[in-house]
């Protein structure tokens, strides 16, 4: 018995050390690439240009774009800006709500029409986006994810379910988006596609789409805590798979691998919506 059980710790340790030899942070830059603010009509250069940003990049520390692409229409209402700090084991995620407004040359002026806009005129969505982004936070981001919907509700499943609490009857259907929720109120196990309704749904909020917004986080800060436990983590092969698979994103299986472990290193309280 104590051969076989020496076995198999070896034979874990040896696939930890192959899977720890494997996964790889992000290359990024060793300063922020920031935004250069326009000047305003009539103010010095002085008056505009304020403080300096501080652009040395602290050690272990990621910026990543997490974007939402709805099949429907080919807006991207869900936009997120996260920075990943794998020294401290912290995550900490703000949205940019999808009617922020936004100065281009056509007619829909919203932070959620880029993506489309730019595909529309023979672009990859992505770098215009991008853009808009940093002209809004005034830094560049490292990484970037534009998740559909299939992969969202497949790593759901693949995580078996999410237990949230549906804070409210959620009814809604759109045949030409071929969206249809229809979810009781309660604690319960969502499936992916059970999911992918709870975090579209956007009807009866008193705050309009901020509402929808507090929802999106509530039910991703339940995913993080229920992958960070330790059942979770023999699916993280499963998860890399799928993600790796169906995203556009500039991370390769090897970075997303790193970013999952980070993950699972967090306490439940330091990764924030």
């Amino acid at each position: 018995m104590c051969t076989v059980l020496g076995v198999f710790a070896l034979t874990l340790i040896g696939l930890f050390s192959v899977y720890m030899l494997w996964e790889k942070a992000p290359d990024v830059d060793s300063k922020i690439p920031t935004a250069t603010p326009a000047a305003s009509a009539g103010a010095t250069a002085e008056a505009d240009n304020g403080l300096p940003f501080d652009t040395e990049r602290a050690d272990g520390v990621y910026t990543i774009l997490l974007v939402g692409n709805d099949q429907g229409n080919g807006n991207t209402d869900t936009i997120m800006v996260g920075k990943i700090d794998t020294v401290q084991h912290k995550m900490d995620f703000v949205s940019i709500p999808r009617d922020t407004l936004i100065n281009v040359n056509w007619d829909v002026r919203k932070i959620n029409s880029v993506y489309w806009g730019s595909k529309n005129s023979g672009g990859n969505g992505i770098d215009a986006l991008r853009n808009h982004i940093k002209r809004l936070t005034g830094f560049d981001v490292d990484c970037y994810a534009v998740i559909d919907l299939k992969v969202f509700m497949d790593t759901v499943d693949a995580l078996g379910g999410v237990y949230f609490d549906v804070p409210q009857a959620m009814d809604y259907e759109d045949a030409d988006q071929n969206l249809f929720i229809h979810l009781s109120p309660g604690y319960q196990l969502l499936d992916g596609n059970q999911a992918m309704g709870v975090v579209r749904f956007r009807s009866g909020y008193a705050n309009g789409d901020l509402g929808r917004i507090e929802m999106q986080h509530n039910f991703l800060k339940a995913c993080a805590d229920q992958f960070i436990t330790l059942g979770n983590i023999p699916n993280i092969s499963k998860v890399v798979n799928i993600l790796a698979g169906g995203l556009d994103t500039n991370l390769s299986s090897a970075n997303i691998a790193f970013f999952l472990r980070q993950a699972i290193q967090c306490k439940s309280e330091d990764i924030n919506f």
